[in-house]
């Protein structure tokens, strides 16, 4: 098991990396073109969506042909050979809005699951000079450096990440009620825009918690074993397992501290 999780974490690398290369390609030549809008009018693929997800689709395709893949932009869905286990999760730009801005929070994000969560995974933020890597049972490591997630054990003094439900504007009106309690109630609220770093940064201990309050499995599938590697917990905001049917994310430096944070969203602060 231990050479085939290095076997998963090499491609799962090497197929963030892949994507990563043409991120910092387009970005030599001045950005990307914007292509179209999917869900939201400010939810954009771009040229180089596209093409860095074929990059990434090409690595895992070569080194396991009978892998099934689940990819975020159109055409990225291939199923694997019958009775395969495996499932490639794939997001090659998170952070599209800020690529096409110019701004450097944006990474690919490659992650491989079984049928019990998360085996192996990478996110590549070329324009941060960060890779973050993970395998199941042997930690989640920055730059290959080992890494840990905070030990601030006092949810007021919790520096948080969170997205906007920006594809969902539905719940956005609840979601605003949770981001007033946890800026009355915390250290401070920060958004950068892709959940990937938000939870490689709870991972390597930038921030103590995050949540949003809904997510595609894309967006998660490789932050979410960061998280638990280094020492973290993740649930649903409601409470629950996440999976790979998409929904909500809170993850926190703690099981204990997970509980609290739920609490502080909910509007059932503790003193």
């Amino acid at each position: 098991m231990r050479e085939q999780l290095e076997d998963l974490l090499a491609t799962a690398t090497g197929a963030a990396r892949a994507a990563a290369r043409v991120h910092g390609d387009a970005s030599r030549r001045g950005g990307g073109k914007w292509v179209d809008t999917k869900t939201a009018s400010s939810d954009f693929v771009s040229d180089v969506d596209m093409a860095a997800q074929e990059a990434a689709m090409e690595v895992i395709a070569a080194r396991h042909p009978g892998h099934a893949i689940l990819a975020e932009e159109e055409g990225g869905g291939r199923d694997g050979r019958p009775g395969n286990e495996y499932l490639w999760v794939v997001d090659p730009l998170d952070g599209t809005t800020n690529f096409l801005h110019g701004h450097p929070y944006y990474a690919a994000s490659v992650a491989v699951w079984d049928g019990t969560g998360p085996l192996a995974a990478a996110v590549d933020a070329l324009a941060l000079g960060k890779v973050w890597t993970v395998a199941r049972g042997r930690g989640a490591h920055g730059n290959g450096e080992r890494i840990r997630v905070s030990r601030t054990a006092r949810v007021d003094r919790f520096l948080l990440g969170t997205g906007f439900p920006f594809k969902a504007r539905a719940l956005i009106p609840a979601y605003l009620k949770e981001l007033g309690r946890a800026l009355r109630h915390t250290a401070g609220v920060r958004r950068t825009g892709a959940a990937a770093i938000d939870l490689a940064y709870v991972a390597c201990g930038i921030l103590d918690g995050f949540w949003e309050s809904r997510l595609a499995p894309w967006d998660y599938g490789a932050g979410v074993l960061l998280v638990t590697e280094a020492g973290g917990v993740v649930e649903r905001v409601e409470g629950g397992h996440v999976g790979l049917d998409g929904g909500s994310v809170l993850a926190a430096n703690s099981a204990e501290a997970l509980v609290r944070l739920r609490q502080v969203l909910s509007g059932c602060e503790i003193p």
